[in-house]
């Protein structure tokens, strides 16, 4: 008989309620025999949990599976990849010391922890309850390396006097760099120093973009700019100041010229 979404014998009581409170009421001894666990109180995996997880390589990834009801079964992670149990309860089994399953006795939470997750643990996994039939739930991880770029690379020129604006975009990142540094050959670019006219501009975010704002721009200034974030490979552009558009428009005719 089905009540309400809950199964199980429910004719000799004539609410939910008082057949809920009879169970609560009775005791079962666990050797009490032809004693069955009633259907409707099994482990059963709570749905809210993300079955997609987003890692950042070389971190730690942190899938989740939230068991409810657990009772005396125990929870596993398998790796679909190769079909590897990885964790049984609070044991690991595998030679892999990045992998460790976590759980706080206060909690309905099973952690799989992958530390120093690598391009080649993406995939997917499975969280199995030991039921008859065994219950799965199953989430997949996607380990992402950022990428830095700067717009409009690998050459720029720009005219003498005006402004040389670089942009640096971080993409595929779960969380925003920590920080970016920008080089002019080979050496951080001081924006205290004495030449003056250097800012940066920095908006986090999905994509966290850098803006370099150097006035007044000289021949010196010409040269390797790098955008060096903390999450992400180092971009670089290479800056032509020209001595004036006459110059520019030399460049861009001599470009124009059909190689031989």
């Amino acid at each position: 008989m089905t009540n309400g979404g809950v199964q199980g014998p429910m004719e000799s009581y004539n609410s939910l309620e008082e057949h809920l409170h009879a169970l609560s009421t009775t005791q079962y001894p666990p050797t009490t025999v032809g004693y069955v666990h009633p259907k409707w109180i099994e482990p059963y995996f709570d749905p809210s949990t993300p079955r997609n997880v987003t890692a950042l390589m070389g971190k730690s990834a942190y899938l989740s599976c939230r068991v409810r009801n657990l009772g005396n079964k125990t929870v596993s992670w398998i790796r679909h990849r190769d079909i590897h149990i990885l964790t049984v309860g609070a044991y690991t089994y595998t030679s892999d010391q990045r992998f460790q399953a976590t759980h706080h006795q206060d909690s309905d939470d099973w952690t799989l922890q992958i530390k120093w997750a690598q391009k080649r643990d993406a995939g997917m996994y499975e969280c199995q309850i030991s039921t008859q039939p065994v219950r799965s739930y199953f989430v997949r991880l996607n380990v992402v390396v950022p990428t830095a770029t700067i717009l409009g690379g690998p050459d720029l020129h720009v005219d003498k006097g005006s402004t040389i604006n670089l942009t640096c975009t971080v993409k595929f990142s779960p969380e925003p760099p920590a920080y970016i540094f920008w080089y002019h050959h080979e050496e951080v670019i001081n924006y205290d120093s004495s030449r003056g006219g250097v800012s940066v501009i920095t908006e986090k975010g999905d994509v966290t973009t850098s803006f370099l704002l150097i006035q007044n721009a000289d021949l010196a200034d010409s040269g390797k700019y790098s955008c060096a974030p903390s999450n992400a490979d180092v971009a670089s552009v290479r800056v032509h100041v020209l001595n004036g558009k006459y110059s520019l428009n030399i460049l861009q005719a001599y470009k124009s010229i059909p190689m031989k």
